[in-house]
């Protein structure tokens, strides 16, 4: 985006390579930004940390949801810690896929900012190098998100509602090199991919193999693995 939009934005905010990547395309391109992040019953408390961490550094907003409902729901291994991570979940998904995460995360953070009178979230899922969660696909981002233009009413506001996704169709390769061109090295220092909340990460876990491969074939070293840090 070459001209920075005269508007705020909301960034889905976990403090992880996507969605620090994302929140440093957003503040390129819009005028304000604010974050959220939603404390959902992760493994562990790491994640927040290192979101808030990012955040502070930045001098970006960053509000905390508490979903109860995934605590409760459990059956997966990002929300229950007697599961292995990585072991065949149901119809061929990994077990680390939490059912609706992503549909709830925007849909509440669409809620948040319709009082905050944003109508532009941005988020960092991505279809290309991905673990196949069915949440993070464009054709379901763009159902949402007319569901959520309609449903909040944003056509009576005479605006338009909109789910940016910087990463969908990007590598995790292509994604360190936006990383580089966005700024957001220093901040990916900071940040947290691992499932088992490891600094220095477990480089097991698939979320530390995809981030691996992604600087491996970018041909760039992870900041986050930067001696002395």
């Amino acid at each position: 985006m070459k001209t920075k939009l005269n508007r705020p934005c909301l960034v889905l905010f976990s403090g992880g390579q996507d969605s620090t990547t994302c929140l440093h395309w957003a503040m390129r391109a819009f005028s304000a930004v604010e974050t959220i992040f939603f404390d959902y019953g992760q493994r562990h408390k790491d994640e927040m940390k290192a979101a808030q961490t990012i955040a502070w550094k930045l001098q970006v907003p960053m509000r905390v949801f508490r979903l109860d409902f995934f605590r409760e729901m459990k059956g997966n291994a990002l929300t229950d810690s007697s599961m292995t991570i990585g072991a065949a979940g149901p119809d061929g998904l990994p077990n680390t896929f939490v059912p609706g995460r992503n549909l709830l995360f925007l849909t509440q953070a669409g809620a948040y900012a319709y009082t905050r009178g944003i109508c532009d979230l941005i988020t960092g899922v991505c279809q290309t190098d991905y673990s196949g969660y069915p949440d993070c696909r464009a054709d379901t981002v763009r159902a949402l998100e007319k569901s959520l233009h309609l449903g909040l009413g944003w056509t009576e506001r005479k605006r338009t509602f909109r789910i940016h996704t910087p990463l969908m169709f990007k590598t995790k390769a292509e994604t360190v090199r936006l990383a580089q061109r966005w700024g957001a090295m220093e901040s990916l220092a900071h940040s947290l991919t691992c499932y088992e909340g490891l600094n220095p990460p477990c480089g097991k876990c698939p979320a530390c193999l995809l981030r691996a491969k992604g600087f491996f074939e970018a041909g760039v070293a992870d900041p986050l693995l930067a001696v002395g840090k």
